[in-house]
């Protein structure tokens, strides 16, 4: 059913067309919708046979769901941010007793200091949790990667996260076919637990392991994530053939047949890099996309089959390691081990800083020539970071540096604005007034606290 409709709101309707047996549910931003939505449709009588459970944290929300799991019932919840680190500890306790939870992640900045926009450091933070982890371009590829996960989780008895930019793509309104009932009936079994608790047969579940077999137990771990790059296609090759939509999969690819580079994403961002690709190509240009789908496991074939013929590898990333530099770029050289290749690694869209057609076109003209830094911030203002580093260096008691640069930002703003001055605006009858000048995003007119 194709549905103009909030990209929550689409995710809390393929949730329940899985039917899960139970939502776990604590409120977070960019999340919350999706769980508000859910617990809407329990209420309503659209969900049915679903206990819907109000936590009081998110690492209750993850511990119920493992409960949950634990006595056979398809379990559901969703996080992003702090949420998903308060629940580390069950995070990875639901993945080492293999129970098969579905989780959204509403990717957001982890602070301090606190920032509620975009980017990808929550999820990659859990990337050697267990978890296998989706990562959706748009709202319609993030509610059709939800019922698949169900699939896939069930399928091995492993859990899901299903990435999706938060605010990005949780709030923005668009067409969506949303997954029938039917359809998912056809492709989704009813669930089958691996493992399940039971009176009449009682056992201990995530009981002690010594040293004799744990290494055995982290190998069967990962020898469920290489059996997910098998399962995973062939989950999307069989999605296709009911619903007609080729979501899913290992990874995408955008105009890489001849590709010289070649740009590797997730996410949203995945869609203005089309459109930059699509420019560049009209003035020959060889330039293609790979969009990665599954983050864990790591395709590594796959994706060495794609870029095994590029000059140039430009990985853009929404997340990085301190003093080392991206994640996935560290994984891409990995897979591209013994071919001679080039890899620049752009960091961009942290804390939700927008990543603009003009920036990527910018950036890929310093890429293509070969004169981009291997480590780039994309957008980085030096002359704000030089001088809180001056700062620092002239004075021991310094202060925060989030503060300073803070302050230092909008300091410079107000000057910018006052420089302009007062402009001439014509009112409603079109007679000419003094207006205070048009504010942009990036020069809101605060005043400094001065105590700070």
């Amino acid at each position: 059913m194709l549905k103009q409709i909030e990209g929550s709101q689409a995710i809390a309707r393929a949730v329940a067309a899985c039917q899960p047996n139970v939502v776990a549910a604590y409120p977070i931003s960019p999340q919350t919708h999706i769980v508000e939505a859910l617990s809407a449709l329990v209420k309503s009588g659209q969900l049915e046979h679903c206990e819907y459970v109000n936590v009081e944290s998110e690492f209750a929300a993850m511990s119920a769901c493992i409960g949950s799991s634990a006595v056979g019932a398809r379990s559901y919840t969703a996080t992003a941010s702090q949420g998903l680190l308060y629940m580390v500890e069950a995070v990875y306790n639901a993945a080492g007793l293999g129970f098969p939870i579905v989780m959204t992640v509403a990717n957001r900045a982890i602070g301090a200091p606190i920032n509620i926009w975009n980017d990808h450091s929550d999820s990659m933070s859990q990337r050697d949790s267990g978890w296998l982890q989706l990562f959706a371009e748009n709202n319609q590829e993030a509610a059709d990667l939800h019922v698949q996960a169900f699939r896939i989780a069930e399928e091995l008895s492993v859990p899901v996260m299903v990435c999706m930019d938060g605010f990005i793509l949780t709030h923005a309104v668009e067409q969506v076919d949303l997954p029938e009932s039917e359809q998912v009936k056809q492709f989704l079994p009813p669930y089958e637990p691996r493992q399940v608790l039971d009176p009449d047969d009682p056992l201990s579940i995530g009981a002690m392991v010594g040293p004799e077999a744990f290494t055995e137990v982290r190998y069967i771990a990962h020898h469920k994530m290489l059996q997910a790059l098998d399962l995973i296609p062939q989950v999307q090759s069989e999605f296709k053939s009911i619903f007609g939509r080729d979501s899913g999969g290992l990874l995408h690819t955008y105009r890489c047949e001849d590709a010289e580079t070649i740009i590797v994403a997730l996410g949203s961002v995945v869609g203005t890099l089309k459109d930059v690709v699509d420019q560049r190509r009209e003035n020959g240009e060889k330039i293609g996309i790979m969009s990665l789908v599954s983050f864990r496991p790591f395709p590594f074939a796959a994706i060495r089959e794609v870029l095994q013929s590029a000059k140039r590898v430009v990985c853009l990333e929404k997340a990085f390691q301190l003093g080392i530099g991206g994640i996935v770029s560290s994984e891409l050289r990995a897979a591209m081990r013994g071919l001679p290749f080039t890899c620049y690694e752009v960091i961009a869209g942290l804390g939700g800083r927008n990543i603009t057609k003009n920036s990527l076109h910018a950036m890929l003209d310093q890429a293509v020539a070969d004169t981009i830094e291997p480590l780039t911030f994309m957008d980085l203002d030096m002359e704000l970071v030089q001088g809180e580093l001056e700062r620092e260096a002239a004075t021991r008691r310094s202060g925060a540096f989030a503060t300073n640069l803070q302050r230092e930002r909008v300091l410079r703003a107000n000057a910018k604005i006052a420089e302009a001055g007062p402009k001439p605006k014509a009112d409603k009858v079109g007679n000419p007034r003094v207006a205070s000048p048009s504010i942009k995003q990036d020069a809101v007119p605060v005043v400094p606290d001065q105590a700070e």
